[in-house]
């Protein structure tokens, strides 16, 4: 291992929740991660840190916390029309609502209290 490499290593390591967004993440919880960034990072926090930009947007951690993710599924279908003023209604195909859900499990399993 070059010593740029062992040291981008030790970094990773030395970051909370590093290891882990780099290593057990399902290939569809990347891809509700890529959906969340695209569609809701303007206003809320969507990984494991961060505050959320909009304050009244709860970062996603601490939906994926409050409410279990299999219980969204309905709202994401069906638009999502509450939740802080600004918010746009969105709605989502089933794959990428599976992939959403899939996001905020790991999320939610990986979050620190």
């Amino acid at each position: 291992m070059t010593p740029r490499i062992a040291s981008v290593v030790l970094a990773l390591a030395l970051v909370p929740g590093a290891a882990a967004a780099a290593g057990d993440m399902s290939d569809q919880a990347k891809q509700g991660q890529a959906i969340v960034r695209n569609a809701c990072s303007s206003c809320h926090a969507t990984e494991l840190d961060g505050a959320s930009r909009n304050p009244q947007a709860p970062p996603f951690r601490e939906v994926a916390k409050r409410y279990p993710p299999e219980d969204l599924s309905e709202a994401l279908a069906e638009g999502i029309d509450i939740g802080h003023p600004e918010m746009p209604e969105f709605v989502f195909e089933p794959d990428a609502i599976g992939a959403i859900i899939a996001y905020l499990d790991w999320l939610g399993a990986h979050a620190q209290p």
